[in-house]
Order: structure tokens, then sequence, then C-alpha cells
């Protein structure tokens, strides 16, 4: 794991700011929804993908090795 070496504090209502370079670097925006992951002692934040990788569709989508893919490029994908 690389460290960027900014540390921020959590407020009163348990909320931190991302900083501007991190959430450009993952194309996080405003509204943008993060999921929150636990592995051991680590707090993982993943942003949310609701679009098929390959054709960017949002319908009928299933997930595959952490990644969306919709059902008729599965299809496509099987001949």
């Amino acid at each position: 794991m690389k460290t960027t070496g900014i540390t921020r504090k959590i407020d009163e209502l348990g909320r931190i700011v991302l900083p501007i370079e991190l959430r450009k670097q993952f194309g996080i925006d405003v509204k943008d929804s993060l999921e929150i992951y636990v592995d051991g002692d680590r707090i993982i934040l993943r942003k949310k993908k609701d679009a098929c990788i390959f054709c960017g569709k949002s319908k009928g989508l299933v997930e595959f090795k952490d990644q969306m893919v919709c059902e008729n490029c599965i299809a496509e994908l099987s001949k």
C-alpha cells in the first residue's frame, strides 16, 4: 500500500475531507457515491460504478472481479 503523506482529522460528525488531488486522480466528483469496505484493520473507499465497463449501459449489470458487466456484453464475450 502506498502512502500519500496527507493526513486529515475527523470532525465532530465523523466526516473527513478527501484532498482534491485524490479526487481528481480517482475521478471522484461531487455527489458521487463511494463504497466502504473493511479489510482486517483497514477501511477502503472505492468509487461506486454503476455502468458496464465495456459498453457503458446501466441495466442488467453483473459484478465480475470487482467490475460491472451487462448481460449483453457477457453473452457477446461467451461466443
